[in-house]
C-alpha cells in the first residue's frame, strides 16, 4: 500500500485554482505573477537544485531581500525535499558565520551586494554552492535555473521529515535552530484556515495584503501558507508603506501585521472606516499589542484586531476567535488540537488566573533543536509538553494572557516581579506611549527593576513622577528603582523589544 506524502508544497499546490492563469501575486511595483508562474518557477528552481547532487536533506540557507522569486525558492526547496533555512536580512558577518557553521548548508543564497563577504564565510565552512538572488528578478541562481525543466515531480516526504530550520532570535544566548516538519506546518495551516474563516472563491474569495518579511514564521508560514492553501491572491509589498497598504485595502480582505505596522497605519489620516470597509480581518502578532492601539484601531476603522500567539518552535498556538469575543490584551484560547497549560516551578498545573510557565503540546510543536539534543530534552517535559519559556495566565474562559518571558522574570528580595505587569501600569499613565521594564543586578536585593519609558508625541515625562505614581499603586517590591525616559525602544525586525540591549546599556551606566 502506497504511503501518503506530507510534502508541504503538495498541500499548497492542491489548493491552487483550476485556472492557473489567474493572478496569484500582484507586487507593489505593478508586476503580476500567475499561479502557473509559481508552479513553473518553483519547478525550475527545484530541478536545478536537484541537479547539484545535494544530500537528501540538504540545508538551503537564504539571506535575500523580499521578492516573489524568493518565495519561489522556498516552494522549490519544499518540493525538492530539502530543508529551507531563512535568515534575517539584518544579520551581519559574525552572525552569518555562526549560522553557516552551525547549519552546514549545502547551498547559500545571498544578495549580489553581499556576495563578497557571504561567499567567503560559506567557502571557509566548506559550503559547496553559493548563489545570488536579488529583488529585481536577477541573480546567478535564476540564471542557472533558466534552462531547467519547468516540470517537477514533488519529492515524497513523511509528516515527521524536517522542512525548515528557523533560528531563534538569540536574545538570551546563542541562537538555536528549531526544526519544523512538513507535518507541523501542514497541521497549523489547516487549523488556521478553518479558524480564521478563509473564504473560498465561491464565497467571494479572500485577498491578502502581504507586508511582512519572509524570513520569519509570521510572514513566511502564517501569511503565505494561509493565502496559498486557500488559493488566495496576495498583494505583495516588498517593504511596508502605510499609504500603499491603505490604498490597497479597497482590493483586499485580510491583513497581517506586527504592532508597529498598526501604529504606523494609525498615524495616517487616510486610514478611515471607509478605507477599511472592504476588509474582513486584521491580525496582529509577533509582539504584544498595546491596549491603546487595540482601542484606537476599533475607533478609527470599526474593526477589532485579532491577536494570536506563536513561536518559532511551534508556529501558532492560540488565537482570539474569528467568530466570538476578541479580548484585547489576550491572545485567545488554544488552537484546536493544541494542549496548553500554565504550571508552577515544580511543573504542577495552576488554576485559572494564576501566573506560571506556559507549556504546550500538539502536532504543530517542532521536532527539536538542530544538533542540540541536550537542549531539546531540557525543554520538553516527561509527558511531552514543550516549555515555551513564556509566562502567562489563563482566565476562566480559557483565554491566555502573556505576562512575559521566564528569563525576563525579576527576583527582587525573594519576590517574583513580572515586567509585563509593571509595564501595563506604566503604559496607563498620562503621557506614556510605551515602556519596558528590565532587571539589573543589585548587591542588596539580588535584582531590581529599571523602567525605560517612551513619552507620547508632545508629552513631557518626569522619571520621578512615574515612580511616584507606581509607588501609589503597586506593592513596594514591584516598583522599579530607576526610571529612564527615552525617544524609542530598540526592536528587532518583527517589532519585539530587545531587552537584552537595554540590560547591556543600563548595566554600563
Amino acid at each position: 500500500m502506497q504511503k501518503t506524502s506530507f510534502n508541504m508544497y503538495q498541500a499548497l499546490r492542491a489548493a491552487f485554482p483550476g485556472d492557473l492563469e489567474q493572478i496569484a501575486v500582484e507586487t507593489d511595483d505593478a508586476q503580476f505573477y500567475t499561479w502557473r508562474d509559481l508552479e513553473r518557477g518553483s519547478a525550475m528552481l527545484a530541478n536545478y537544485l536537484q541537479s547539484l547532487d545535494l544530500p537528501p536533506e540538504a540545508r538551503i540557507a537564504v539571506q535575500v531581500e523580499k521578492s516573489v522569486e524568493a518565495l519561489m525558492l522556498y516552494l522549490a526547496t519544499l518540493r525538492a525535499g530539502y530543508v529551507f533555512l531563512p535568515l534575517n536580512t539584518a544579520y551581519q558577518s559574525a552572525e552569518m558565520a555562526y549560522f553557516i557553521g552551525n547549519a552546514e548548508p549545502s547551498v547559500v543564497v545571498c544578495t549580489s551586494s553581499n556576495f563578497g563577504w557571504v561567499s567567503k564565510l560559506a567557502f571557509q565552512a566548506d559550503t559547496p554552492w553559493v548563489f545570488t538572488l536579488d529583488d529585481d528578478r536577477s541573480g546567478s541562481l535564476l540564471n542557472r535555473a533558466a534552462s531547467a525543466s519547468d516540470r517537477h515531480p514533488v519529492v515524497f516526504r513523511d509528516a515527521g521529515d524536517v522542512a525548515v530550520i528557523i533560528y531563534t532570535s538569540g536574545t538570551t544566548g546563542r541562537s538555536k535552530g528549531a526544526m519544523l516538519t512538513h507535518g507541523n506546518m501542514f497541521s497549523n495551516a489547516r487549523v488556521l484556515h478553518d479558524l480564521w474563516g478563509w473564504r473560498s472563491a465561491a464565497e467571494g474569495g479572500d485577498v491578502l495584503i502581504h507586508a511582512l518579511p519572509i524570513f520569519h514564521v509570521h510572514g513566511l508560514f502564517v501569511a503565505i501558507h494561509g493565502a496559498l492553501i486557500n488559493g488566495s491572491k496576495m498583494i505583495w509589498c516588498a517593504r511596508f508603506e502605510p499609504g500603499f497598504v491603505i490604498q490597497k485595502m479597497a482590493e483586499a480582505t485580510v491583513f497581517m501585521g506586527v504592532p508597529t505596522l498598526y501604529v504606523r497605519l494609525l498615524a495616517e489620516p487616510a486610514l478611515t472606516r471607509q478605507a477599511a470597509s472592504h476588509m474582513r480581518l486584521f491580525i496582529s502578532g509577533s509582539a504584544p499589542l498595546l491596549q491603546d492601539t487595540f482601542k484606537a484601531w476599533q475607533e478609527r476603522t470599526g474593526h477589532t484586531i485579532l491577536e494570536r500567539y506563536g513561536m518559532s518552535e511551534t508556529v501558532m498556538l492560540t488565537s482570539n476567535p474569528y467568530l466570538g469575543e476578541r479580548c484585547g490584551g489576550t491572545v485567545g484560547p488554544a488552537l484546536p488540537g493544541v494542549e496548553l497549560r500554565v504550571v508552577d516551578d515544580r511543573g504542577r498545573k495552576l488554576a485559572a488566573g494564576d501566573i506560571g510557565g506556559i507549556e504546550v503540546k500538539g502536532p504543530n510543536v517542532f521536532a527539536g533543536y538542530w544538533r542540540m539534543p541536550e537542549k531539546t530534552a531540557e525543554d520538553f517535559t516527561a509527558d511531552g509538553f514543550f516549555r515555551t519559556g513564556d509566562v502567562g495566565q489563563i482566565d476562566a474562559d480559557g483565554y491566555l494572557s502573556i505576562v512575559g518571558r521566564s528569563k525576563d522574570l525579576i527576583i527582587s528580595g525573594g519576590f517574583n516581579v513580572y515586567p509585563a505587569e509593571i509595564e501595563s501600569f506604566i503604559n496607563d499613565l498620562p503621557g506614556v506611549a510605551e515602556s519596558a521594564v528590565i532587571g539589573l543586578p543589585d548587591p542588596d536585593l539580588g535584582e531590581v527593576g529599571v523602567a525605560v519609558v517612551v513619552p507620547r508625541a508632545g508629552a513631557s515625562l518626569d522619571p520621578g513622577a512615574v515612580l511616584a505614581a507606581l509607588n501609589a499603586t503597586l506593592a513596594h517590591y514591584k516598583v522599579p528603582k530607576q526610571c529612564h525616559v527615552v525617544a524609542d525602544l530598540p526592536r528587532n525586525s518583527m517589532g519585539k523589544v530587545q531587552k537584552n540591549l537595554l540590560r547591556t546599556q543600563y548595566r554600563q551606566n
